[in-house]
């Protein structure tokens, strides 16, 4: 019978489990890796996506985006959720920009046949969109730009170029929402010293997380070791009470990184 390799002692995660929480559906290249490292992933998602509940925004967007110049989706989800509704209505319109950040955001727009993206190449949030020269206040200036996004969410990029003399439009295409999920066998699990490392990959999700488990929760969990790809990430989960906290790089590759000096001690 062929062993399976997956569950070799020596591999670097062996014996640890590590909670993932990421949304449904996104969640599983990272849970692969870890079983593929010899972990034990555990799917314990803090914010569910969820269908607009008005899409008023995104049929007036749909209608008049060849009124844009630049239009920006801010993650995969946005990426998703804007194409899915814009595209069986019309077709892109050739001339205006498509940005974003992140990886798995210039994958997903890939998929769906974008390749000319603008992102930047080093870092995953706003600071680093601004700082490229599309964004800067000559490029901008008098453009109009319209970012796909979920309700709510960081303004720092709309407003940055307000400043910088662009016309900004804000539009909706999906909304987050807590999850109805059990937390009380991650509890039982991080009491009896059974969980390894905390994977949070928003400050929303810290919020969502505290919520979902509760003071008491909290209390049990707070010495798991919180993987944070961001600064802002980390100082969420500090402040949350969380007393050992990594920040990684992004994306799977940073979690991992990080995962594995954890396990080295």
């Amino acid at each position: 019978m062929e062993m399976d390799s997956t569950r070799l002692p020596d591999l670097p995660l062996s014996g640890r489990r590590i909670v993932v929480t990421r949304p449904a559906g996104q969640a599983e290249s990272l849970c692969e890796a870890i079983a593929r490292l010899g972990g034990e992933a555990i799917r314990f998602p803090v914010i569910e996506i969820a269908e607009p509940e008005d899409t008023a925004g995104l049929q007036a967007a749909t209608a008049s985006l060849q009124d844009y110049d630049l239009a920006f989706f801010v993650s995969p989800n946005a990426v998703g959720h804007a194409l899915d509704f814009i595209l069986p209505r019309r077709a892109w319109p050739a001339h205006t920009v498509v940005a974003t950040v992140g990886k798995g955001s210039e994958g997903a727009l890939a998929r769906r046949g974008f390749l000319n993206v603008v992102a930047p190449d080093q870092g995953f949030d706003s600071e680093a969109v601004l700082s490229l020269p599309a964004f800067a206040a000559d490029a901008v200036c008098g453009r109009r730009v319209v970012i796909f996004r979920g309700d709510g969410g960081r303004d720092l990029l709309g407003e940055t170029l307000l400043a910088r003399g662009a016309e900004v439009d804000y539009v909706s295409c999906y909304r987050r929402r807590i999850p109805q999920c059990d937390p009380g066998p991650l509890i039982a699990d991080a009491a009896n010293g059974r969980l390894h490392a905390l994977v949070l990959t928003s400050s929303e999700g810290v919020g969502n997380f505290l919520t979902m488990v509760g003071e008491q929760g909290l209390a049990a969990l707070a010495g798991v070791c919180v993987i944070a790809p961001h600064t802002r990430i980390a100082a969420a989960a500090e402040a949350a009470g969380f007393r050992r906290v990594i920040c990684c790089g992004a994306g799977d590759d940073g979690v991992l990184a990080a995962l594995l000096r954890d396990a080295a001690g």
